[in-house]
């Protein structure tokens, strides 16, 4: 598939996964390899912890919208800003005559109170939000990704508007459900990207989560993401002591190289299982990336692994949006 018409299919793309999972970076790199298409990126982050800024090589992230990465010849600008509830509350209530009013809640704590009163409409908030930085008032980004919240919480989050929108049958809510509901059901506005791990735990979860989507809210999912792939082992197949060159290698050095590559052999064996497993489970495309060396990951990394998620997607069958 041609990477620019598969980030092209829809104007919101959110990443959701288990925590520990590498959905933050996963997101990051997603947005990375669109603006590689030659798109223009909004970067949205749910959680208000600024975790994806390393990624982009800026010291925070924040509720101000802010170029994270300059537009070229071969690719497009990368902006990025963090949504929270409260902000996304009081911009509300500003837009609607009442900005004073929101101020002095936000100071007092009223606030939370408020957006806390009826479950779900936190996540009803930051889904207007992003639904009007989607539309044809808001970001003029031809893309918006969005870093959705980690866990069960994801889950949720996608939920808020159908549930809101039985609850309130009338009024205000109702309206700005049912606008989140459309969004998110649009697959032309919106699909999901799920991202794993190759691991029993975490690919269960996954599973689950994809069917709960599709069942409860309608949303239209994209091949999933599976990061920290232990690389192909063929090369290690040889055994180091058969290798003539061993000979002149001091024993424990070679015994020490035996077991590296026996771990390694089992550990990919062991992804391979896994990949298998989510295969038969659910009938998804995957994108394969590898683990990133070193404790901290940074833009040249991220670099690395949009040059390995645009590989995947060019890999692709046509019919994988």
């Amino acid at each position: 598939m041609e990477p620019g018409r598969f980030f092209a299919s829809s104007t919101v793309l959110v990443v959701a996964g288990k925590g520990g999972v590498g959905k933050t970076v996963t997101a990051a790199t997603l947005a990375v390899a669109a603006a590689r298409t030659g798109l223009d990126v909004l970067f949205v982050e749910v959680a208000g912890r600024s975790a994806s800024a390393p990624y982009f090589g800026v010291d925070e992230i924040t509720y101000r919208e802010r170029v994270v990465q300059r537009a070229g010849s071969d690719r497009g600008e990368i902006r990025a800003r963090s949504l929270t509830p409260d902000d996304a509350l009081v911009e509300w209530l500003a837009d609607h005559g009442f900005g004073r009013l929101a101020r002095r809640m936000a100071r007092t704590g009223i606030l939370e109170i408020v957006a806390t009163a009826t479950p779900g409409i936190k996540d009803l908030l930051v889904l207007g939000k992003v639904k009007q930085l989607a539309g044809p008032d808001g970001t003029d980004a031809d893309l918006v990704v969005v870093d959705a919240p980690a866990a069960g919480h994801a889950l949720s989050f996608l939920r808020a508007p159908a549930q809101l929108a039985r609850t309130a049958t009338s009024g205000t809510i109702h309206r700005q459900a049912v606008e989140a509901l459309e969004l998110l059901t649009d697959p032309r506005r919106t699909r999901v990207t799920l991202v794993t791990i190759p691991e029993e735990t975490p690919v269960n979860e996954l599973v689950e989560t994809a069917f709960a989507l599709e069942e409860t809210v309608g949303v239209a999912l994209t091949p999933v993401v599976v990061n920290a792939v232990a690389p192909p082992a063929d090369e290690l197949s040889t055994d180091p002591a058969a290798d003539p060159a061993s000979a002149a290698v001091d024993e424990t050095v070679v015994d020490d190289l035996a077991t590296v590559a026996a771990f390694r052999r089992r550990r990919r064996a062991l992804h391979e299982g896994q990949l298998r497993r989510l295969a038969d489970r659910l009938p998804l495309e995957q994108i394969l990336l590898p683990a990133v060396p070193g404790a901290a990951v940074d833009p040249t990394a991220v670099e690395a692994l949009a040059d390995v998620v645009l590989a995947g997607v060019a890999a692709l069958p046509d019919h994988a949006t």
